[in-house]
């Protein structure tokens, strides 16, 4: 009886945190681009889950996406990573974040050896509110990342307003329940830029606070801020449709 009564009085405590933070404002931080913080209602929401994919041979692509919005929401930020996606995809570099506006001494990489571990560690990491950014990299599909630990990031974000960034290689988009979702793919960087600034093809597939569609965006450290990536006209800047019609213009370049 006890633990029936124990289970009643979790899902209450979760159903108060969860009607807390439908009322309260969320803080919003702008991405850097007029079109895109407008269809998000201001920028990204704080203090919730976002979920970013990387395509197959994009995942270097994906990370420095995620690198962009860690800088923009900035830190600190907590970096765990499963060991078998820095040894596959590549592990984060100083010198590379400091070329993407990213302070090194911001940021802690914590290297865990499986899933369980990873989303253990992100629980824990979002109780504390001395993070601003909890960074979640994962690799392949994994029972354990379903409904349930979905439900658990959510609450332990809005409680705390620590935001959870799940990251994610060799998977497909799932029905978790997120703020946003994100598939990315690299593009071409400007031809008048002898250095390269990091271009992503951002293909918005979820957004709670409206509509979704794909931006070709360029990250600019200089700036600390996204922008409409400069093809001379031969690729649009921002698109808000269908993302094969980007992936074919952004092909043609």
């Amino acid at each position: 009886m006890s633990g029936v009564v124990t289970g009643t009085q979790e899902k209450i405590a979760q159903l108060r945190v969860v009607l807390a933070s439908a009322d309260a404002p969320q803080k919003r931080i702008p991405l850097g681009l007029a079109r895109l913080d407008e269809i998000l209602s201001g920028g990204l929401k704080c203090g919730a889950l976002h979920e970013i994919f990387g395509v197959a041979s994009h995942e270097g692509a994906a990370a420095g996406f995620v690198a962009g919005l860690v800088a923009r929401l900035g830190g600190p930020v907590l970096w765990i990573a499963q060991d078998y996606s820095l040894l596959e995809y590549g592990d984060l570099a100083a010198t590379g974040l400091l070329e993407l506006g990213l302070n090194p001494e911001h940021l802690v990489l914590l290297r865990v050896p499986d899933m369980a571990s990873a989303l253990r560690a992100a629980m824990d990491a979002l109780s504390c509110t001395a993070l601003r950014v909890v960074v979640i990299e994962v690799v392949g599909e994994h029972k354990l990342l379903g409904p349930v630990a979905y439900r658990k990031l959510v609450l332990a974000a809005g409680e705390s307003g620590v935001t959870p960034l799940l990251l994610r290689f060799s998977a497909s988009p799932s029905i978790g329940v997120v703020e946003t979702r994100w598939q990315i793919r690299a593009a071409p960087s400007a031809l008048d830029n002898p250095w390269g600034r990091p271009v992503f093809l951002a293909d918005l597939q979820r957004n709670r606070s409206g509509r979704c569609g794909c931006w070709v965006l360029e990250w600019s450290g200089d700036d600390g801020a996204f922008r409409p990536a400069d093809y001379r006209s031969v690729v649009s800047a921002s698109v808000d449709g269908p993302i094969v019609s980007v992936l074919a213009e952004v092909s043609a370049a």
